[in-house]
């Protein structure tokens, strides 16, 4: 059985020209933490942590630029709380903002004790995608964001901040 598109190509370069709103793209993602995934004290890895992160922020940049992308950096990346075994892992993803070819994307992560129903929130992020043209494999430019809130208008206020830095960091590396 065929799937339809989300979009039609047509509705899809409407709203290229446009710009979306933040919340066409926001992505979440759950997994209930297993032994596999921790360390020997029971708390889930960083590292595996950071995977998911990174999952979760590429699904929020392709769902915003209809296509591929790549990682391009990680700002920031602050754990708050452990996350114990059997416990349940939700992960919260938002596009921040965007820029010619790149988009910065807010991750948080939060853990919740499924015999308890307590929630903390355990992680945030900052990662910075390229999007990528599927034929030409070059960075291609990515549709503008619509921010509506003054949730939305810090948060895009803020990510210019950081990206300032960031080139200056590079910057500073090549010189």
């Amino acid at each position: 059985m065929k799937q339809r598109p989300r979009f039609t190509e047509q509705e899809t370069e409407q709203s290229r020209l446009k710009g979306k709103p933040v919340s066409a793209s926001a992505s979440e993602m759950a997994e209930v933490v297993l032994p596999a995934q921790t360390n020997v004290l029971g708390k889930l890895l960083g590292g595996h942590v950071m995977h998911m992160v990174d999952i979760v922020a590429a699904m929020a940049a392709s769902r915003h630029s209809n296509s591929y992308v790549v990682t391009a950096s990680v700002d920031y990346i602050d754990f708050r709380n452990p996350v114990n075994l059997g416990e349940l892992v939700m992960l919260k993803s938002q596009v921040n903002r965007v820029f010619t070819t790149s988009l910065e994307i807010g991750v948080e992560v939060f853990s919740e004790n499924l015999l308890t129903g307590e929630r903390k929130h355990t992680t945030s992020a900052y990662v910075t995608f390229v999007a990528i043209d599927s034929q030409t494999r070059l960075p291609k430019k990515v549709t503008p964001l619509i921010v509506r809130t003054a949730e939305e208008r810090r948060r895009w206020r803020e990510a210019a901040a950081r990206r300032k830095i960031r080139l200056a960091h590079r910057e500073e590396k090549r010189g």
